[in-house]
């Protein structure tokens, strides 16, 4: 029951949006996850449009990748 309520409040992961593209640009797949699929070009998109399929990706799709920094820890106080 703790470990319930604990997992309540815990933050958690935001899912986002990958596009699979081929060695031309053109859209192959799309997937949302925490972190992108290990093998294959999959850039990162603000959102998923199933229209994207087997067509040039748009250039208003492409989103910054996240670049995760490590947690700075505080300094507990004496």
């Amino acid at each position: 029951m703790m470990f319930f309520l604990l997992s309540l409040f815990a933050p958690r992961p935001q899912r986002r949006s990958f596009a699979l593209l081929d060695d031309k640009g053109i859209c192959r797949g799309l997937h949302q996850g925490i972190e992108p699929p290990a093998n294959g070009n999959w850039v990162p998109v603000g959102e998923t449009s199933l229209a994207w399929l087997d067509k040039p990706l748009p250039a208003i799709a492409r989103t910054a990748p996240v670049v995760r920094q490590p947690a700075r820890r505080r300094a507990l106080a004496a």
